[in-house]
């Protein structure tokens, strides 16, 4: 396939629905959309499948969803740590953050991620900040020996230290990655959870929205996770 085919296959599927609540939006990085959830976003990239150039291709282009595509149908292992910070330079005011590092992202799965973490976690930019826990979230479901439980408690002490004094949508992505990290032992869950406690549940809502606050803490001391880790 190539650009054209997917766009016209984005037209195939676009959701009248989701076209006007991204007209409402005020933070679109000036991006068009066909108004598609990620959900078959996700069902059209499985179909189109691992294409680098496409990839790269899609991601010039000036459709959400066209990028969402590029992102998903990546390789891995071919992703770069210059490729990386380019793009993490056009999300386009955050709006393709997610994708880009967490929700089962493309560049948690390449062999740059654990450097980009470390390295976005020191960072003053928002978006490498927002990015650097996205990853976190995502690796720690990961099984590798450069992610030491001793790796993974050096950033629950950073968060701790630092998402007082972090914007909302850091905050919230600071939550993620201690939702993820206190999965993975009894002792990370202890340490992220007194921080999501002490910091108590994170209100998302942008004008007209009504979803109750994030309540990571809640998450935290689930039945399931205390199941998981043998929690009394």
């Amino acid at each position: 396939m190539n650009v054209a085919d997917v766009l016209e296959l984005l037209d195939a599927n676009k959701n009248e629905r989701g076209i006007n609540n991204w007209q409402k939006m005020t933070d679109t990085g000036g991006l068009s959309s066909y108004g598609i959830g990620l959900t078959v976003l996700r069902k059209l990239a499985k179909q189109i499948g691992r294409d680098r150039k496409l990839a790269l291709a899609l991601w010039e282009s000036d459709v959400y969803d066209a990028k969402v595509i590029g992102l998903l149908i990546d390789e891995p292992k071919q992703i770069t740590l210059e490729q990386a910070e380019q793009q993490v330079e056009q999300l386009g005011k955050g709006m393709l953050t997610h994708v880009f590092s967490s929700c089962d992202a493309t560049l948690a799965k390449s062999p740059v991620a654990i450097d980009l973490a470390l390295r976005w976690t020191e960072s003053d930019d928002e978006l490498r900040k927002k990015s650097a826990y996205g990853l976190w979230y995502e690796l720690s479901k990961k099984k590798n020996k450069r992610l030491t439980d001793a790796m993974f408690m050096a950033q629950v002490e950073k968060i701790s230290a630092r998402i007082d004094d972090e914007s909302k949508t850091v905050r919230l992505s600071m939550g993620a990655a201690l939702m993820g990290i206190g999965k993975r032992s009894i002792e990370l869950n202890k340490a992220a959870l007194a921080i999501a406690e002490r910091v108590g549940p994170i209100d998302f809502n942008e004008a007209g929205q009504k979803c109750d606050p994030m309540d990571f803490a809640k998450h935290l001391k689930s039945d399931y996770i205390r199941k998981k880790l043998g929690i009394d």
